[in-house]
């Protein structure tokens, strides 16, 4: 059994995976190490992997060198189960390049345009090769949201809803309407673009927006909210195998 962990600046994730399979989720606010600590009292874990964009804890570190036979950093110097052509490796988001390489598992040999919906929208592309050329960030949904209450002197604070006109008939409206909207043309226009130039081409939809974006797009997508720890389960069997 493998311990996948993902540390952000707000959530922690975990995962055991079995069999290639998650077999237990927990989340909770980042830093608290104690939902990871219980599944650690599954003596059948052998291996883990850590993906932070903070310091971990000493104490954390240390509990799962003892707990584990292989621990694994998620770094730029981490041999990866595809080729990383970013110019920059040592700044490219460990979020990202695992959504890509979860991507890549799941659909081998294919063109792949990975949309990782969260407090950054960011669009990164994976060729039939397995060769990750790079990708783009934009601000996500709520990050648009709060810049308009921000940046303006009068204009409200608005959150998603289900239900968005396509023209506002108020501010909250417009402001609903301009936002969510813009975000969908935003993806469908980077869709429509890489269908143009690739064959056996596919797009892989995650991060907590995911499922809000899914039906609202009109091209098809494989909406999957756990695709970066499938990455880092990925990377981790691939270090593994390497030795």
């Amino acid at each position: 059994m493998n311990l996948i962990v993902e540390q952000g600046n707000t959530k922690i994730k975990a995962a055991v995976f079995e069999n290639g399979r998650i077999a237990v989720f927990v989340s909770g606010d980042a830093g608290d190490y104690e939902i990871v600590e219980q599944l650690l009292e599954n003596k059948n874990i052998r291996q883990a992997i850590i993906s932070s964009v903070v310091d971990v804890e000493n104490f954390f570190v240390e509990q799962l060198k003892t707990a584990v036979s292989r621990l694994i950093f998620l770094d730029e110097n981490t041999p990866l189960p595809i080729k990383n052509a970013y110019e920059t490796p040592a700044t490219l988001g460990k979020d990202r390049l695992a959504a890509v390489a979860g991507a890549n598992f799941l659909k081998p040999d294919s063109n792949l345009l990975v949309i990782d919906a969260g407090t950054a929208i960011t669009y990164e592309f994976i060729d039939s090769q397995g060769v990750y050329a790079g990708g783009n960030i934009s601000p996500g949904l709520t990050t648009r949201f709060r810049a308009l209450h921000h940046f303006t002197g009068r204009l409200p604070l608005v959150q998603e809803s289900e239900k968005v006109p396509f023209i506002g008939s108020n501010t909250a409206e417009a402001i609903m309407a301009g936002v969510v909207n813009g975000v969908v043309f935003e993806m469908d226009g980077y869709i429509d673009f890489f269908k143009t130039q690739y064959r056996d081409f596919y797009v892989f939809l995650t991060g907590g927006h995911a499922q809000y974006f899914e039906k609202r797009l009109k091209n098809h997508t494989f909406a999957d909210p756990n695709l970066v720890l499938i990455g880092l389960n990925r990377i981790l069997e691939y270090n593994a195998d390497k030795e």
